[in-house]
């Protein structure tokens, strides 16, 4: 595929197998084992992806994230967290990394959240080669496919990458209703049992940026039992 990936963790032996893995499936790989060398090799270097641990020596992922997400160039990030935390968890989320997955975690189950990434970057990059405008108009919200952007009320509401791509799925689709797991199919890539608090984070963070009252959602509704979808104006019963 001819993609170059970075992985920043300090566990050497897990990097150098998740190095040996990546390389199998015909990944350059570069690997750092601080935070300080590994910001270091993330800017001096074009990759297409960045593994990324965030307990680091040095520097720790939250701020590598917070540097790489201040440049002007994109690189998708997925990062590594353990179970505990939770809270740093969600702020790298918020700094814009693209994914996550909690250790201890399979190899398969990374070869494919890293497939997963690459598939949605490859769907970008062809809508943008489409030149194909679409703009959404729902509710107050109005949504720029091309400029991946989006005006609430006036003003501009800063999504992560991931954010807009659950934003954009919903609007394309208002009324429809999805589970979690086919929300990780249709915008993560993958679904994976147990990763439904994936889609959970999202949506609350989401949701406390376009929702005047976080509680009592306008766009994003729960459909208990089952999941959620998005709101149809051109239906009444949908109206806020």
């Amino acid at each position: 595929m001819g993609k170059n990936i970075l992985i920043i963790e300090d566990n050497r032996e897990l990097a150098q197998l998740l190095q040996l893995h990546l390389r199998d499936l015909s990944f350059s790989v570069d690997i750092a084992l601080d935070g300080v060398s590994g910001i270091a090799k993330a800017e001096a270097k074009v990759y297409d992806l960045i593994i990324l641990d965030l307990m680091l020596p040095g520097l720790d992922g939250l701020e590598i994230c917070r540097r790489l997400r201040s440049g002007l160039s994109y690189v998708p990030i997925l990062m590594l967290t353990s179970k505990s935390s939770e809270l740093d968890r969600v702020l790298g989320l918020e700094l814009g990394a693209d994914d996550y997955v909690t250790k201890p975690f399979s190899i398969m189950e990374l070869m494919a959240r890293v497939k997963a990434v690459f598939r949605r970057m490859e769907s970008i990059r062809h809508a943008d080669n489409q030149d194909i405008s679409e703009i959404i108009h729902s509710g107050d919200m109005v949504i720029d496919t091309t400029k991946r952007s989006v005006i609430l009320d006036g003003r501009v509401v800063d999504l992560t990458a991931r954010e807009f791509d659950l934003l954009l799925h919903f609007a394309r689709n208002p009324g429809r209703v999805y589970s979690r797991s086919q929300l990780l199919d249709k915008v993560w890539g993958y679904g994976h049992e147990g990763y439904e608090h994936t889609v959970n984070s999202h949506i609350n963070r989401l949701r406390s940026k376009i929702e005047k009252n976080p509680a009592q959602p306008c766009y994003i509704r729960t459909v208990w039992g089952i999941g959620y979808k998005f709101a149809d104006f051109g239906h009444e019963s949908d109206s806020c």
